[in-house]
């Protein structure tokens, strides 16, 4: 009877032990496979990356939609057109394969996720957006905000969105209130493709409208390129 008892236990023992293994198993697999979802592009990516490849796709004649850095059902379209010319599984998706005939490299900062910046900042660049630009082509008003997260990087700007937006004197809508109006879709899209790393600016830390700045300075500064009203510099 002890030896049944014994043989009994033993068994519940290894059975634990041998699900445990196998729940780690899954739950590991389960990690990696999410670490490998997140360094690829597909339907709903936002950002530069995006923008890169519907260039290259459109200068190789395989995309006719805007390079937008929006990947939506053209894309998805032009880079299923790509891989089947190229021999690679044609599923729309950029992975290391597709990127790799592309050209490019991906990483998991490559996804739509905007990393660590909280819903208040998100909210707060959507406002400066909709202070300053709207009315703005929406690549303009993407470009103001690219322009705020460029002086964030910058060792000569406050080290945050917050920081960059209420320097005195920085933003012409904080010193007139307009930073308080509620943002549009519009100034909360441009927002989010900026923070997903989309820069139509090209590192530019300063823009004006020429028809109304008056600022010597400022107007002294060469301009790198024009969107709208706004040059930017």
């Amino acid at each position: 009877m002890k030896n049944k008892k014994k043989i009994v236990i033993l068994f519940s023992v290894v059975f634990v032990f041998l699900f445990s293994v196998l729940l780690t198993s899954v739950l590991t697999a389960t990690s990696e496979e999410g670490v490998a979802d997140a360094a690829v592009l597909k339907r709903g990516s936002r950002g530069s990356t995006v923008r890169t490849v519907q260039t290259k796709l459109k200068n190789w004649g395989y995309y006719k939609g805007a390079v937008d850095g929006i990947y939506g059902s053209q894309t998805v379209s032009a880079v299923k057109y790509f891989q089947r010319r190229n021999g690679l599984t044609a599923d729309g998706i950029v992975g290391k394969r597709t990127a790799a005939a592309l050209g490019i490299t991906l990483s998991s900062s490559s996804s739509s996720s905007s990393g660590q910046i909280t819903s208040s900042d998100l909210n707060l660049l959507a406002r400066v957006i909709y202070g300053e630009a709207r009315g703005e082509p929406y690549t303009g008003q993407v470009a103001v905000a690219a322009v705020v997260l460029n002086r964030v990087r910058s060792a000569s700007f406050p080290n945050t969105i917050a920081g960059v937006i209420y320097q005195s004197g920085a933003f012409d809508c904080v010193s007139d209130g307009q930073i308080n109006l509620t943002p549009n879709q519009s100034a909360k899209n441009a927002a989010q493709d900026a923070l997903n790393g989309w820069d139509p600016t090209y590192g530019c830390l300063y823009y004006y409208n020429p028809k109304t700045a008056t600022n010597k300075w400022m107007l002294s500064r060469p301009v790198k390129l024009s969107i709208g009203n706004h040059a930017f510099c």
